[in-house]
């Protein structure tokens, strides 16, 4: 097949976590034999960001690190017939402009003979539902949601006829552990402090459990507002700045442990629906303790990962990770088991194959897949 792919940004990861699953399931389609194309605009938020902080290098490595993939940087004149021509898939992520998305559905909506589908990775649709609401979806053929707590939404809502829910998964291809490197952190945070909504949490299970066992912690990302980075390192945390999604590995290497502290509208309202973060750590081999958080489809099993309900629940957690090297190890396997037997942008790429089959045999909406089954 020959896909095409629009994204927001491919070449840059600049707070945009989408990147890792977005680059990964693209490079398996390649691997399975499919022509990939993806278009991102030249002036994206994301890209613009990247390049502000000195990123060029790290968006000039993708094109090396997901050869075959064919990416097309656009900007107000794109010929979409062009991009469009001969296509027999079409996936459009929701970080696209709204009139990107009407145009290229009403191509479908036309007679256009490729399928056409809407990718949802965020918590816009509870957060901030009047964006979402605006995208003209009436020519798409179904949405791929990642979470089925969102495909119901969807459906619900009446955004859309047919969804089908499509987790992230890892890029297992980049995402390893990288045993030669030296562990010289207890623990390391990769996430953008944002806007203020989960700041009390950050103090909870991140920043005070870290002071208080006095551990040696790195943390990075972007949006950290003067008082966020004064309040880190007030407690010892070393803040990294801005870092590329594939440097990711090397990080968690360098670390005994990680913590998971999801956004409010996840837990609130989005159960089920983990970060990208869960799946990268336990890809990498480094143990994770998680703020409250419902795996309400049952993603990871019983000792994949910790849980701690409140920080002092997180302080201890740690400790005795940090303290117990064989439960350290034990939660590690678990985890790297998991991810290659369920999780991997392989069997995403595999489900979004017999999605597409599906529609196009049947023309009805699938059965809801199991999420780690592979097609």
């Amino acid at each position: 097949m020959k896909c095409v792919l629009f994204y927001h940004a491919f070449t840059s990861c600049w707070n945009n976590g989408n990147a890792h699953f977005l680059r990964g399931y693209a490079r398996e389609l390649h691997a399975l034999g499919h022509e990939v194309i993806v278009y991102e605009p030249v002036d994206g938020w994301s890209r613009l960001n990247a390049m502000r902080e000195g990123g060029t290098q790290a968006m000039e490595d993708i094109a090396t690190l997901f050869p075959g993939i064919d990416i097309r940087r656009y900007d107000a004149f794109l010929d979409l017939e062009q991009a469009l021509h001969c296509a027999d898939l079409v996936i459009v992520h929701e970080w696209n402009s709204p009139d990107l998305i009407a145009q290229i559905g009403r191509r479908r909506a036309q007679g256009a003979s490729f399928t056409l589908l809407f990718h949802d990775t965020h918590h816009r649709a509870v957060s901030a539902p009047d964006e979402l609401a605006q995208f003209d979806l009436d020519g798409f053929d179904g949405v791929l949601a990642f979470g089925e707590v969102l495909r119901q939404i969807y459906l619900k809502l009446g955004w859309a006829d047919r969804a089908f829910t499509w987790h992230e998964a890892a890029d297992v291809a980049l995402y390893h552990p990288l045993p030669h490197i030296q562990r010289t952190d207890d623990l390391i945070w990769i996430g953008n402090w944002g806007d203020g909504e989960r700041s009390a949490e950050l103090n909870d299970f991140l920043v005070n459990p870290v002071a208080e066992l006095k551990l040696s912690a790195s943390a990075y990302g972007v949006r950290y507002s003067d008082t966020a980075l004064d309040t880190i390192r007030a407690a010892g945390i070393r803040h990294g700045g801005w870092l590329p999604a594939h440097w990711a590995p090397a990080a968690f290497a360098s670390a005994r442990a990680t913590v998971h502290v999801p956004r409010g509208p996840y837990v609130r309202s989005l159960p089920g629906i983990p970060t990208i973060r869960v799946f990268e750590a336990m890809a990498c081999g480094i143990p994770l303790v998680s703020a409250p958080w419902s795996d309400a489809e049952g993603l990871f099993p019983e000792g994949t990962y910790f849980s701690a309900a409140d920080g002092a629940q997180m302080k201890r957690t740690l400790r005795m990770l940090l303290d117990d090297r064989e439960l350290s190890a034990a939660t590690v396997e678990a985890g790297l088991d998991v991810i290659r037997e369920r999780h991997t942008c392989r069997h995403r790429a595999e489900q979004l194959l017999g999605i597409v089959e599906n529609i196009r045999v049947s023309g009805q909406p699938q059965q809801r897949p199991y999420v780690g089954a592979v097609a």
